[in-house]
């Protein structure tokens, strides 16, 4: 594909950021953030280089689940906004140059949605066959819970309809059974509508729960439910060309690789990387970057108009359930420690500067790394100038701090009360004090300033998400080194995972008389050696970004 004809896949090289509207910033004082505080920030995410936001659910909520757990797919919750209101910010955010997309949560309902209160009432509800129904709960109904400290079963009975109900989730939120072709059609609305608003798209929410009919009596109606991916991806696309659905897919790369299509390329448009993800942390573990590139190298190669996520931290917990036991104890051991440090056994509810000791200059390392990788990175809320989190906050919400605009009280997110905030504000080393937009846009050094420079680098080079990428074999085992090529470009990324500096020697691709490398992320030159290799030296925790540059290339450096 030529550079030219890149824009019609701009998730490709996108910048996606993501927030929860309640957490971001308050304009009325009710310690809840909204979508009118969200405009008035919108120009922070455009000098950030954002060109994709992504919104945490906004949809009506009794707010059981951070908002998914939904009472009306088509509404706007009233305490953040209006549709009104939702319509402005995607304007404004367009005219930045940012699109916008949006959590599809359409795995579950609420269990005070309309639909399930009057499927509950009657077994002759037109909504009766909306949910998966049983007199008696199969055998298995104790195995693949989700969350082993809240649910001890998948299946909950309801006294007013006096069945039992189908819960992968919470048991407030009952499932939707997609086997039913009128479930599939109200989806397809739902899509529908948020497009007709001006969405971009969506990230779609747990994917494999979406397509699970195992506990349904109807699943023969549906006996490929990847049939159904097709549908919605063929729906999306009539109704907007180059609308996008990022998937949620936490499956062995085998079995992921299906959630693009295969070869097709007809379901997903993206895919998170969370085998990646966690391999990356496991690297940070031991200092040792082996771990990241065996994943890259087993990771399958998505369809030409796919695209993997990439991912530090998200709103979740930081899950490992893809390594193995012990590998999992060695990263909970390096960054997780203690027993409220982690969630549901298999995660950690820490974001990454606290996981690194605060260390600046490894923080740096892992997000030049986060942008280099070939996949298109996301970056959750605050990452960018490294919050860190509040574990006195129950579970998952430990991450889900307010943002963190000034050092003035409840770092200027709102003008509430403390204890009327829709989170706790973090405490400590990484608290307002010490950590906000205000006094980061003043340092040159700051985190901010590194990631606004990491994100300009990256949309200039398109060799880092479209180029064919190749791990080059280095003299050194802390350094992890690879280059990207596309259309006669190629930017070889070196980082050092290790905390000592080292002298390496670099095989640079295209030898010959004038050929030099340009550092895009200090600015500095070196010539490369006759026999085409680099003699380089990197820092503790060090990366760069070496654009490799012949006589009269186009590139301005």
């Amino acid at each position: 594909m030529r550079l030219t004809e890149t824009a019609d896949v701009w998730w490709k090289n996108a910048v996606v950021y993501c927030l929860d509207i309640e957490t971001f910033f308050d304009t009325d004082g009710d310690g809840r953030g909204d979508i009118r505080g969200l405009s008035q920030r919108i120009d922070h995410l455009a000098e950030l280089g954002v060109t994709c936001l992504w919104l945490m659910p906004f949809y009506p909520t009794p707010d059981r689940d951070d908002g998914y757990d939904i009472t009306d797919f088509y509404g706007v919750d009233s305490r953040l906004g209006t549709h009104g209101d939702l319509v402005e910010l995607i304007t404004l955010a367009n005219d930045r140059g940012i699109r916008v997309i949006a959590d599809l949560v359409v795995n579950h309902t609420s269990d005070q949605h309309p639909w399930f209160q009057s499927a509950r009432a009657s077994r002759s509800s037109k909504y009766r066959d909306w949910y998966v129904w049983r007199d008696e709960p199969p055998a298995d109904a104790s195995e693949g819970i989700v969350f082993p400290d809240q649910e001890d079963s998948l299946w909950q009975y309801d006294e007013q309809a006096g069945q039992y109900y189908l819960h992968q989730f919470y048991k407030h939120q009952p499932d939707l059974d997609i086997a039913n072709p009128e479930v599939r059609d109200e989806i397809m609305r739902i899509i529908g509508f948020w497009l007709q608003l001006g969405l971009s798209g969506f990230r779609v929410d747990a994917v494999p729960f979406l397509l699970e009919t195992k506990g349904s009596q109807a699943a023969q109606n549906l006996p490929v439910p990847h049939d159904y991916l097709r549908d919605l991806r063929a729906f999306l696309s009539r109704r907007s060309g180059q609308a996008v659905l990022l998937g949620e897919v936490n499956l062995p790369y085998e079995q992921t690789r299906e959630f693009f299509g295969d070869e097709d390329g007809d379901e997903l448009t993206m895919c998170f990387d969370f085998i990646g993800m966690q391999k990356l942390y496991l690297s940070l573990a031991r200092s040792d970057p082996a771990e990241l590139v065996k994943a890259l190298r087993e990771r399958p190669v998505p369809p030409e108009e796919g695209q993997w996520g990439l991912f530090v931290r998200n709103h979740d917990e930081l899950t490992l359930d893809k390594l193995t036991e012990d590998e999992k104890q060695e990263v909970f051991a390096a960054f997780g420690p203690d027993k409220d440090m982690q969630l549901y056994g298999r995660g950690l509810r820490r974001r990454l500067p606290t996981m690194l000791g605060g260390d600046l200059a490894r923080i740096k390392m892992v997000y030049s790394l986060l942008f280099s990788l070939p996949g298109t990175p996301v970056l959750f809320y605050g990452e960018e100038i490294g919050m860190g989190e509040n574990l006195k906050a129950e579970g998952r919400n430990a991450v889900r701090s307010p943002m963190q605009w000034t050092s003035d009280v409840n770092g200027g997110f709102s003008t509430a009360d403390p204890d009327q905030l829709a989170g706790l504000v973090v405490e400590g080393p990484l608290s307002p004090e010490h950590v906000n937009v205000a006094a980061q846009r003043r340092d040159p050094d700051s985190l901010l300033n590194w990631i606004t420079l990491l994100i300009r680098r990256y949309r200039e080079s398109p060799e880092l998400s479209w180029g064919e990428c190749t791990v080059l074999e280095v003299d050194a085992p802390s350094v992890f080194a690879h280059r990207s090529e596309y259309e006669g470009g190629a930017v070889i990324a070196v980082h050092n995972f290790a905390d000592t500096p080292v002298k390496i020697t670099l095989p640079v691709a295209g030898a010959g008389p004038g050929v030099r490398v340009a550092d895009l992320l200090s600015g500095e030159t070196s010539e490369v050696e006759p026999d085409g290799s680099l003699r380089h030296s990197l820092a503790g925790y060090g990366s760069c970004w070496l654009r490799v540059l012949r006589p009269y290339d186009r590139y301005i450096i």
